[in-house]
């Protein structure tokens, strides 16, 4: 349920716009590449887990087995690639939520949702259960209202790829946003019943579950009006509602789109803001945001501080900037899982060693065939999160 209520979310009703951009009727292609690198992945962060069951996923792993820098960089990855992700949701947001004021609804949301986690309001399994089966029956009004409109054709399936080979492995770069949640369920090794066993089940069963939603989904819209609507569109999942008889249902997809994404910001918010004070108290990131509220409890610092730099990316960023340097990020950071689970001995193997190189491979080649300034723009950071690193070691060693 966990894994699902983090990939089941906003990044399906997102994602597919940009995806649908760069490789058209091959889009379902695009999804397959994207969801055998998460697979290989999941293999990766699932192992690693079983031997490590410890808070911080890959931010614990790579420290672990390969150096403290590393481990920093994991969780640097994560720490820029979330926030672009929240961009990313609020933008969702304020697109499915009214077109015309989308960027103001996305601020306004950021803002509101902070408030909340602020005063320390938590969630709980039954919310995350009440978020997926909203955000299932919108997906299910989807397919239906796309095959039984009387506007799907075969024909919407078949063409050419408009950039090619690039352009389909972009599609997977993008698409692979919407399945970065499953590591979510990694970071709970401290709190569920027999992490070794659990988790290398959980992992792939949440994963294989969610790519047939999406490929049904993304299926069902392209035979509804084919990619280039899909493309054009700011609420393609509405878009492709709204073409056939069932028109009348549109709004559940779009009440659907705004509350996964309110839902993933809640969420989002509270964990970012959390592996902050983390890294804060290693030393790792400025001690001014190690600070917890005096009455509410919550990191009230690091949640300012991040919800400023989503609303400042919200600002000036669309949603397929955010989008695609989020998936540069947070490839980056399987990119260190898979190199971690290379290291692992045979005895320690659940699966063979292959797999983990293969991830590496994979998570590199559809990071580096994202949108030119996604790649820029997140080897940027990564330097700027090295050059953080060095300072805070060197304070360190004076100190």
């Amino acid at each position: 349920m966990l894994g699902l209520g983090s990939m089941i979310g906003a990044g399906v009703f997102a994602a597919v716009r940009p995806a649908a951009e760069a490789a058209g009727a091959w889009l379902l292609v695009g999804l397959a590449l994207a969801g055998f690198v998460a697979y290989i992945n999941a293999t990766s962060s699932a192992q690693l887990a079983a031997l490590h069951p410890e808070s911080g996923g890959t931010y614990v792993y790579a420290r672990v087995r390969l150096g403290e820098y590393w481990g920093f960089l994991a969780g640097w990855g994560f720490v820029v690639g979330k926030t672009a992700s929240l961009a990313a949701m609020a933008l969702t947001f304020g697109s499915y939520a009214s077109p015309d004021l989308a960027r103001p609804l996305a601020i306004v949301a950021v803002v509101a949702l902070t408030v909340v986690n602020y005063l320390g309001v938590e969630k709980t399994a039954r919310l995350t259960r009440g978020i997926v089966a909203l955000v299932l029956v919108a997906l299910g009004v989807v397919v239906a209202a796309s095959l039984l409109g009387g506007q799907a054709a075969a024909g919407n399936l078949t063409g050419e790829a408009p950039h090619g080979l690039p352009g389909v492995l972009q599609s997977a770069g993008l698409l692979f946003f919407a399945f970065a949640g499953y590591a979510r369920i990694a970071t709970l090794g401290e709190e569920v019943r027999d992490p070794r066993t659990t988790i290398p089940r959980a992992i792939p069963i949440a994963l294989g579950m969610v790519v047939a939603i999406y490929a049904v989904v993304m299926g069902a819209a392209l035979l509804a009006v084919g990619p280039r609507p899909l493309a054009e569109s700011v609420a393609p999942l509405a878009a492709a509602v709204e073409a056939g008889r069932w028109a009348v249902v549109a709004p559940v997809v779009r009440i659907g789109a705004v509350a996964a994404a309110a839902g993933v910001l809640l969420s989002l918010l509270a964990g970012l803001s959390r592996t902050v004070l983390s890294m804060a108290r290693r030393h790792e990131l400025p001690s001014f945001l190690d600070a917890v509220h005096p009455v509410h409890r919550t990191p009230h610092r690091a949640e300012i501080t991040a919800a400023a730099f989503v609303v400042a990316i919200v600002a000036v960023a669309d949603l397929r900037g955010a989008i695609g340097f989020s998936s540069f990020a947070v490839l980056t950071y399987y990119g260190l899982t898979n190199a971690s689970a290379w290291t692992l001995a045979p005895h320690e193997r659940r699966w063979p060693r292959w797999m983990a190189g293969t991830g590496i491979a994979g998570c590199a080649l559809l990071a580096f065939t994202l949108p030119l300034e996604a790649v820029l723009g997140g080897i940027g950071l990564l330097a700027v999160g090295s050059i953080v690193w060095l300072v805070q070691r060197r304070r360190l060693s004076r100190a």
